[in-house]
């Protein structure tokens, strides 16, 4: 059984009420989300909604959908649901024709060491995470161009920086998104627009809960000790990364305060990477 996700001692830094959060007035604007129906993408779906933003949400999981289409209804901005698998590469590059900003966010997480490592699962991995974002930028720049504004923000992770065993596809991946991204903004800057990353380190999310019993295998622990002993190890401040921290970072590099920040990542990690 998963260990419960719990913030650990005294140092947790508890995040900020979200009443902290930047104004902002995205009104006009349309985003695209992916992997929306849950954990950051939904987090970012709903913030970027009630700053006004007409989003549209993409997943595969129509349930998740249905409910986030629920829970936006009452902010300012529209939400279509959108379901889409990004394996289908060509619909994904068709999805983002007219989108104004565009958060790359979808992932999934296989733990193995890399000689048990599946070359199919590898092979998704690598599609979902890296080649859709590309094919999801090659669809967004044409409009972004025209009209000389644009965002990019691609969710990437400490991941995307440092290295852990037993992740080959993730790292890899997340490596990759990190070169797409600095390339995008080289490309976009003539036109207007911005393409950076978001690194965080271990968020709240399904996808962290779901490792937790593979972890445990590949370290020979217990699940109870593998949020203190691997995933909080090298992190300074010692609790998980709320999805709402994650989207309020995205929502500052849609900000006209954050128009000169391009081609870089905005880390997210509680000091994982001070070491």
């Amino acid at each position: 059984m998963s260990a419960p996700l719990t913030a650990l001692g005294p140092d947790s830094a508890e995040p900020l009420p979200r009443a902290a959060g930047l104004a902002l007035d995205l009104t006009g604007r349309t985003a695209l989300v992916t992997g929306a129906a849950g954990g950051i993408g939904r987090a970012c779906a709903l913030r970027l909604a009630a700053a006004g933003a007409r989003v549209r949400a993409v997943d595969r999981a129509a349930e998740g959908l249905e409910t986030l289409a629920g829970e936006a209804a009452a902010l300012r901005g529209d939400l279509e649901p959108r379901l889409l698998d990004l394996t289908d590469l060509d619909a994904a590059e068709a999805s983002a024709a007219g989108a104004d900003i565009l958060v790359n966010n979808a992932g999934l997480q296989f733990v193995r060491p890399i000689e048990e490592f599946p070359p199919d699962v590898f092979h998704t991995v690598l599609t979902v995470m890296l080649e859709a974002p590309f094919r999801l930028i090659r669809g967004a720049l044409p409009h972004m161009y025209g009209q000389g504004w644009g965002r990019v923000v691609n969710i990437s992770s400490v991941h995307g920086l440092r290295a852990s065993a037993f992740k080959s596809a993730y790292v890899a991946a997340k490596h990759g998104l990190e070169g797409l991204s600095k390339t995008a903004a080289l490309e976009g800057a003539p036109h207007g627009v911005t393409s950076n990353c978001v690194s965080p380190g271990y968020v709240r999310t399904p996808l962290v809960e779901r490792q937790i019993a593979d972890q445990a295998a590949a370290h020979g622990i217990p699940p109870e000790r593998v949020l203190s002993e691997v995933l909080l190890k090298d992190a300074a401040l010692k609790r998980l990364i709320e999805p709402d921290e994650v989207a309020e970072a995205v929502l500052y590099l849609c900000t006209p305060q954050a128009s000169f920040i391009t081609g870089t990542s905005l880390t997210l990690d509680g000091g994982w990477t001070a070491h």
